[in-house]
């Protein structure tokens, strides 16, 4: 068996929050789960793509329009340059947990919020012409903000789109997400 990559370890972190959620399940729970995709502008670099998914969870407890988002993201962005032997590869495996505010609607509602994660982010380079082969890993931690829009929230079915910046130092992110809501 091999080295468990950053993937897998944010699957299984991911699994433990829905368990640990147990307890506000009891006041409220699930209400419903979202699968999306992202383009990742993160600073100077190009945009490219990541996924993600998120359990939804309201508690009782707390106020009617507030929702907790526990929420796996990963994005991987590879360049490469064959005149020079050099390929260049960067990847994030985010963990994290945000809490929204719901604005009243019926069709559409509006959101904002915040929260926080812990970002694995992957650092890989390789040029042998140059003598360059390594790679870098670390781990932070970082606050992010949200705003979007949700689309069929009293259907079974749904959709939205939100902007979402991760404040991680150096690694600062704007995401842009797209994706489908189950709603319980």
């Amino acid at each position: 068996m091999g080295r468990p990559t950053a993937l897998s370890l944010a699957a299984l972190a991911a699994a433990a929050l829905l368990i640990s959620a147990a307890p506000a399940r009891a006041a409220g729970g699930l209400i419903g789960l979202d699968a999306m995709t992202a383009t990742v502008f993160q600073e100077h670099q190009s945009s490219f793509s990541g996924l993600g998914i998120r359990g939804r969870f309201h508690d009782t407890r707390f106020l009617d329009n507030v929702e907790f988002l526990p929420t796996v993201e990963y994005w991987r962005n590879s360049s490469s340059v064959g005149a020079f032997g050099l390929r260049a590869t960067r990847r994030d495996a985010t963990l994290g947990v945000d809490g929204r505010w719901m604005f009243p609607g019926e069709v559409w509602r509006l959101y904002a919020g915040g929260g926080m994660g812990v970002h694995f982010i992957s650092n890989e380079v390789t040029a042998p012409a140059y003598g360059l082969n390594g790679n870098d890993s670390l781990t932070k931690g970082g606050l992010a903000l949200l705003g979007g829009v949700a689309f069929g929230t009293k259907g079974r079915l749904g959709n939205f789109i939100e902007a979402k910046a991760h404040l991680i130092g150096n690694f600062r992110q704007l995401k842009i997400n797209m994706g489908l809501s189950w709603n319980r």
